[in-house]
């Protein structure tokens, strides 16, 4: 089953790496931003999927997924103090977007836009982003966490 979360957050990884998410950032790339993205992507991805599994499978995946995020920190060459500090601001921020995500179909298209504005501090394009997140949220509705599951897939949408 261990796979199986790998073969998720790989999955995961993929749609974050998307180059059309990064041309539509001003901002200079960074880890941190990457890993925004990737915690957008986990938040719809578990808000979803939450109604159709039970809440302890979701949570090895959310265990795995931060496993994964903090060996990534690690590599980078952090201490572990820093790691620790690091891991508490990204798990702040995740369970902020996570609120925001829970309420994403009931909200306007003008406080969607604020969501891109501030975690991403984009100013232009988005609405790119609104509309990639949505069709990404209507992907995820038409298959099911075992697709995920499977080596790592083709994701168009």
């Amino acid at each position: 089953m261990k796979n199986n979360y790998l073969n998720i957050y790989n999955n995961l990884l993929k749609l974050t790496r998307n180059k059309l998410l990064y041309e539509k950032i001003t901002k200079n790339d960074s880890f941190s931003q990457r890993l925004i993205i990737f915690l957008l992507h986990f938040a719809f991805f578990l808000k979803v999927y939450k109604k159709q599994n039970s809440k302890e499978e979701l949570q090895k995946i959310y265990d795995h997924n931060f496993k994964q995020i903090e060996l990534s920190i690690r590599e980078i060459g952090y201490g572990d103090a820093t790691i620790n500090k690091k891991m508490k601001d990204y798990i702040n921020i995740f369970y902020s977007i996570i609120d925001k995500v829970e309420k994403w179909e009931n909200s306007k298209f003008e406080d969607k836009i604020f969501i891109f504005r501030e975690y991403l501090q984009v100013k232009n394009n988005e609405e790119y982003f609104v509309g990639y997140f949505e069709k990404y949220r209507l992907f995820l509705l038409n298959n099911t966490l075992n697709y995920f599951t499977k080596d790592v897939i083709s994701l168009n949408f």
